[in-house]
């Protein structure tokens, strides 16, 4: 998204883009897939000055606006990327913490028949499925 962009869907809904709001979408955009602290810690590498809440205030105000939508990959704080056409289910490795992605469509006859038995509609974007990847299955056979 272009500045531009991003100022006038702020400007609409009666924003201003700050500096701090450019530098912390950019961070998301950048990182991939990042938690509210390692986007403040890259943020922070630019200025200094930004605190941990403003983060966390600019990533949900960015999720509202449609931009970044987030996901609970561990235990801890969620993690945040960019919102967009390029939905994507996680995987997670339980043991080495590695996130890959997969393509939605793999869990459509699941989302179907949740949809169907249980009127259930899965919002993809959330999903995270945990396991073993390859590389740590194969180290513990």
């Amino acid at each position: 998204m272009s500045e531009s962009s991003l100022a006038e869907m702020l400007r609409s809904r009666g924003l201003r883009l700050t500096a701090q709001r450019q530098l912390i979408l950019e961070a998301v955009l950048e990182l991939g897939h990042a938690t509210p602290e390692q986007v403040h810690t890259a943020v922070r590498g630019i200025a200094a000055g930004v605190n941990i809440t403003t983060i966390y205030r600019t990533l949900e105000l960015l999720e509202r606006l449609g931009l970044v939508t987030h996901t609970h990959l561990s235990h801890g704080s969620p993690t945040y990327h960019a919102a967009g056409a390029d939905q994507h289910v996680h995987l997670v490795c339980r043991s080495c913490g590695e996130v890959d992605e997969i393509d939605p469509e793999m869990l459509g006859p699941l989302a179907d028949q949740l949809a169907n038995e249980r009127g259930f509609v899965v919002d993809v974007g959330h999903v995270a499925l945990f396991g073993l990847c390859r590389k740590c299955g194969e180290q513990q056979d």
